[in-house]
């Protein structure tokens, strides 16, 4: 068997390199044939974010207030007054703090609270956390029924976890499909069954006039339900309906049935104490259960989206927007390729003049290469690629050469490869060293891959997955094959 031969069988038969080719074969196979595989060119199935595709970017403030105060009376009793005596909602979110969903002024707000006997201690324009996740849970639904998948929304917080702005970016659509999205509602209607599968409407979506949080119902309890109020139009037509066919007398073969845009999501019959209340007078108050556990909390969330029919559950203003043309578009993602290209070529003559030897030159940039086709397969699934995705991609092409660099000085002595025993030694001392330091990578990059930094979250993703698949995949890979090439030199 020739040298050549005995070195490719070196290579090609270690468990480690087999590795590497396979995630290299999934990862194109991932961008360009693995469901659902489009002809988009070069770029595949990559989720390519509007700096490279075009598109669109939306941010929005919230009309709404957090404030913290101080009075006699508990938090439950205040916010029953002042949602009277301003007719907007307000949420109680602790013993002492409120969310007012209506935007005031702090000065006038100052006066309204100590027209009710209490004093505000702290006020920031914003909503809570549980409220953005509300916001970002429907602005994410309506982003799925237009089908856009490239799609990015980000919720922008203070260290005390007051959401101040959400970002939207849509790329591939324009500026005024961006602020249809924040304003559109769907066509929501309550129905109620008469017999075997026919219904008969009841009201509209504009009789509901708020909608709370999911809560356990009552409270302590498993049962997961969705709390709305109707005006007083709806509560009269509510009752009108189950009266006149029959839901009072029979609850329970009397089914009201929610749709939204003609589909139904929701489904329950009338519960008897609602059917006695109804006998009696109109009910403004409803709730709608969903049962107990996990799914029915899950399904509450949904619910809750569907009520509000696409509605906020506070006003907005757009603080900002953009948008980048799809020929900009197109030259951003030239300009990214050619640099990708020039960090390769310039990595690979630095480490050629380095080392002067193309045994060790061609598998430093072979692995690197490998390095990032193997990580494009991975963010294909979780990460769109924008500026700061492609800075953090040749961000790694650098870090990785480096690492690559300390294995190779580690292992090699006067250039040779020395005993097997002496070189495994020496490989796993560099990978200390290797793993010490990209530890060290990933703690910087946690804060911004945790933050919502939306402009710097790219780049600290993709650089902690790149880190991770170095150490974990290449690094391995390329001392196993560095040590099948360079073994047939004599040692010293």
């Amino acid at each position: 068997m020739s040298d050549e031969d005995s070195t490719l069988k070196k290579i090609f038969t270690d468990w480690r390199i087999l590795i590497m080719v396979g995630l290299i074969i999934f990862s194109i196979l991932s961008i360009y044939a693995l469901p659902p595989a489009v002809n988009k060119g070069i770029e595949g199935n990559l989720q390519l974010g509007l700096d490279l595709q075009g598109g669109s970017w939306i941010q929005l403030s919230f009309q709404s207030e957090v404030v913290r105060f101080s009075s006699d009376k508990s938090a439950y009793d205040l916010s029953e007054e002042l949602s009277k005596r301003i007719d907007a909602e307000v949420i109680v979110l602790s013993d002492d703090q409120l969310e007012i969903r209506k935007y005031y002024p702090e000065d006038e707000l100052k006066e309204i609270f100590a027209e009710s006997g209490a004093k505000i201690v702290s006020y920031q324009q914003g909503v809570s956390k549980e409220t953005a996740d509300d916001i970002k849970r429907i602005l994410e639904d309506k982003v799925n029924n237009l089908g856009t998948q490239d799609a990015k929304l980000n919720i922008i917080s203070g260290l005390n976890d007051i959401a101040t702005y959400i970002r939207i970016e849509l790329a591939g659509a324009d500026i005024n499909s961006a602020q249809d999205l924040v304003s559109s509602q769907g066509k929501f209607e309550i129905r109620i069954v008469t017999s075997g599968n026919e219904s008969e409407h009841v009201l509209f979506g504009d009789s509901v006039t708020s909608v709370s949080r999911p809560s356990q119902n009552p409270p302590g309890s498993q049962n997961w339900g969705v709390g709305f109020t109707l005006d007083d139009t709806g509560a009269q037509a509510f009752r009108d309906a189950a009266i006149k066919y029959g839901a009072v007398a029979d609850p329970q073969n009397h089914y009201l049935v929610m749709l939204l845009d003609g589909e139904e999501v929701y489904s329950a019959p009338l519960s008897p104490d609602l059917a006695r209340q109804l006998s009696t007078g109109t009910v403004r108050d409803l709730s709608a259960s969903t049962g107990s556990g996990k799914e029915a909390l899950e399904e509450a969330q949904i619910l809750e989206i569907h009520l509000r029919a696409g509605a906020l559950p506070v006003d907005v203003s757009i603080a900002g927007s953009g948008s980048v043309t799809a020929e900009l578009g197109d030259y951003f993602k030239i300009v990214c390729i050619v640099a990708a290209i020039l960090a390769l070529v310039a990595v690979g003559i630095s480490v050629y003049f380095r080392y002067k030897e193309p045994s060790i030159v061609l598998p430093m940039i072979l692995t690197n290469l490998a390095e990032i086709i193997i990580l494009l397969g991975i963010a294909r699934y979780i990460q769109q690629l924008d500026f700061a995705s492609i800075a953090g991609i040749i961000a790694v092409i650098g870090t990785g050469i480096d690492q690559l660099v300390i294995v190779t000085d580690e292992v090699l002595h006067d250039g040779k490869v020395p005993s097997p025993n002496v070189y495994m030694k020496r490989f796993r001392r560099a990978l200390v060293i290797i793993t010490l330091a990209a530890s060290t990578a990933i703690i910087a990059m946690l804060p911004l891959a945790l933050m919502d930094l939306s402009t710097l979250k790219g780049f600290a993703i993709i650089t902690i997955l790149g880190v991770l698949v170095g150490v974990l995949i290449t690094r391995p890979a390329y001392g196993k094959m560095i040590m099948a090439i360079l073994s047939k030199k004599p040692s010293k």
